[in-house]
């Protein structure tokens, strides 16, 4: 699924949380498409697009970010990249890399890729980070006078992220779909279940979870990945409380390739949620 992010600054010290939407958007910005595959011999484009009523400037970057068995994403340090990671930066170039968008007029970022000769096969994987430069008036604003003390400037700023995956090679994987439950937490209901791969790239697809014999889903999940440096991963996708209990019992679980290249089944289950 896709995601939304927003990151407030205290101080230069910001953080990104992420919501799920049905297009990759972080403020004003809308970013497409949320998934970027190169094949080594030829490049692409991603437009960006402010729909907000002022321009606004973004400064355009790649980060690494390593899956974790929990489906998170963390981000890693270049100095602490292995050769994949540092062979992923080297080969994606991009332009421009800093773009002011006037308000509803989408513009383009190139986006190439050269693979040295003599690269070994396999999936290579950097994101592509979109983060808004902050209006220099709002930052440099002058505070409200503390009564305590002591005051605060918050400025927010937006971010957003998209994998950008270069392959090289002849590649396959295959997924299958393991246990499955329903939890609760503090932050609400959740239904789970784990998830494997195997081969040598990434699986991407759509969950679909059904009741035998009845047609209509009871829940569906866009833009489930699992990536080349995890085996498996845990899948927890927040449902309202009366989906949850819906869940429950006998179900069949689809895993399926991205409707773009066909839909095609990557593993189907039937489980009893408990």
């Amino acid at each position: 699924m896709l995601r939304l992010f927003k990151a407030f600054c205290l101080l230069a010290v910001g953080a990104l949380v992420a919501l799920s939407v049905p297009a990759h958007a972080a403020g004003d910005l809308l970013v497409a498409p949320t998934r970027i595959i190169l094949d080594g011999s030829r490049g692409t484009e991603v437009v960006l697009s402010n729909i907000g009523a002022e321009p606004a400037t973004y400064r355009i970057s790649l980060e690494i970010k390593r899956m974790t068995a929990a489906g998170g994403l963390a981000e890693i340090a270049e100095t602490d990249a292995n050769d994949v990671e540092r062979a992923a930066l080297s080969m994606i170039a991009f332009s421009p890399r800093r773009i002011t968008l006037p308000p509803n007029q989408p513009q383009v970022v190139r986006v190439g890729v050269r693979v040295p000769e003599g690269t070994p096969p396999g999936e290579y994987r950097a994101h592509m980070l979109f983060r808004a430069v902050p209006d220099a008036v709002a930052a440099t604003a002058a505070p409200k006078p503390a009564s305590a003390g002591v005051s605060i400037a918050l400025t927010p700023i937006y971010g957003i992220t998209i994998p950008v995956i270069v392959r090289v090679g002849d590649l396959g994987a295959e997924a299958a779909i393991g246990k499955a439950w329903v939890s609760e937490s503090d932050e609400g209901a959740a239904f789970n279940f784990d998830l494997t791969r195997t081969g040598n790239r990434s699986v991407y697809g759509d969950i679909e979870v059904t009741r035998p014999g009845v047609a209509e889903p009871l829940l569906v999940a866009r833009g489930i990945a699992v990536y080349p440096e995890v085996a498996g991963r845990q899948v927890s996708l927040r449902v309202p409380d009366d989906v949850a209990a819906k869940l429950k019992g006998p179900v069949r679980i689809r895993y399926t390739e991205d409707r773009e290249i066909g839909g095609g089944t990557i593993d189907e289950a039937e489980r009893v949620v408990k």
